[in-house]
């Protein structure tokens, strides 16, 4: 636990009912600004700041917030993998990440992890105090920046077979060669285990292979590998 942890334990008079909070980031003016604006709105208290993904996995174990705003691009611990790691111990607390990034490569594997909802850091106060709410209540929540974001990508037509694959999926597909394991080659690329499966299945779609031994070998019929 970093010395920025801080543990509330004053209540609020409407405490009864108050949403608790676990605020994630790695930044402590953004946490102290976040903590303010919601120890000044009815209907919320914030347990505990993390300074990182695996600090704020243990809080939110030991301290069962309804709601954890979780920040993703974090040094000691991201939040992709933190959002992982609650999903995979079951714990009750709703994510709803609190970020400035927008783009596939972080909203998709953090809807994958689990989050319940993304939030852009500019979205006005009342859109945020909405948003926790709805979280707690389990609804999905997403700024309309990244809701368009995903329908695109939805609709998006898959990769044509053929084309090249990136440099990161060209460092995928060779561990995969190596019989690396998902969890393995995330921890060689400090990715996390959703984005090499969002690698692969771009992988997958470029060598039109539909698993992984088939991607190796399509992968060495092109010369990609060897």
């Amino acid at each position: 636990m970093t010395d920025d942890t801080t543990t509330t334990t004053t209540t609020t008079p409407s405490a009864a009912r108050a949403i608790t909070l676990l605020i994630c980031d790695d930044h402590p003016v953004v946490r102290d600004g976040l903590r303010g604006m919601f120890a000044a709105a009815d209907g919320f208290e914030v347990l505990a700041e993390a300074a990182d993904g695996v600090e704020g996995v243990a809080l939110a174990e030991r301290l069962d917030p309804d709601v954890v705003l979780m920040d993703l691009r974090m040094p000691g611990g991201g939040g992709v993998a933190a959002i992982a790691e609650l999903t995979r111990r079951g714990l009750r607390s709703k994510v709803l990440v609190l970020t400035t990034y927008d783009t596939d490569t972080d909203t998709l594997p953090a809807i994958e992890a689990g989050a319940t909802g993304y939030l852009l850091k500019d979205a006005p106060r009342e859109e945020l105090f909405t948003a926790v709410r709805a979280a707690a209540e389990g609804r999905t929540v997403l700024s309309p920046a990244v809701a368009s974001r995903l329908v695109t990508a939805v609709r998006r037509p898959a990769a044509p077979a053929g084309e090249p694959l990136s440099a990161r999926e060209r460092e995928v597909i060779e561990l995969v060669a190596k019989g690396t394991s998902n969890r393995e080659i995330a921890r060689a690329l400090f990715i996390s285990e959703a984005t090499v499966k969002t690698h692969l299945t771009h992988i997958y779609g470029k060598l039109s292979a539909k698993d992984r031994a088939e991607a190796v070998a399509v992968a060495y019929e092109r010369k990609i590998l060897g």
